[in-house]
């Protein structure tokens, strides 16, 4: 038994964490983690925004249940929940990544100077690139003044009332 404490004088009792230090080694090995990149890359209702399947519950969970049992290969007590974590930890790792890249190139280095990726896997997940971009947003303001509405000038839709302001003879 391990106790660890944490701020405020609380404590955490761990038991045994034998298991998943061993997944944890497991999963970022480098026999294991390029077969479930690859596997990952197949299954695109989990990770492509635009494909038709990405908001069909049980087509996603369909595609977890096959990723869980590349998982469960190596760890069987493995669950959905640590599997959707680890993918939520692939998936930000890349993008921070990603985006130290994109962020050298933007700032005019030269091509000797640009940032390497240090991540091993960084390039077996290169698909997941083309989803990292902003949203479309819909814009409410016309985009031109031919198109804003013409504003009639014309009585206020509230009354405006007289207010009496105290004087200071009165108070």
């Amino acid at each position: 038994m391990d106790i660890r404490s944490v701020s405020r004088g609380q404590r955490i009792i761990i038991a045994d964490c034998s298991n998943e230090d061993k997944m944890v080694d497991k999963f970022t090995a480098p026999d294991f983690l390029p077969d479930f990149n690859e596997k990952y890359r197949e299954l695109p209702c989990l990770w492509q925004v635009q494909c038709r399947d990405y908001s069909k519950k049980l087509k996603r969970k369909a595609a977890l249940e096959k990723l869980l049992e590349l998982l469960k290969a190596g760890d069987p007590t493995a669950g959905i929940t640590y599997l959707k974590a680890k993918i939520g930890s692939l998936r930000s790792t890349y993008n921070r990544e990603h985006k130290k890249v994109q962020d050298s190139l933007r700032s005019g280095a030269a091509a000797d100077d640009v940032y390497v990726p240090r991540l091993w896997y960084y390039h077996s997940l290169r698909f997941l690139s083309d989803q990292m971009g902003p949203r479309t947003s819909l814009s409410t303001l016309p985009s031109t003044a031919a198109e804003a509405p013409e504003v009639q000038p014309g009585p206020s839709t509230q009354e405006e009332e007289e207010v009496e302001e105290p004087s200071l003879t009165q108070v």
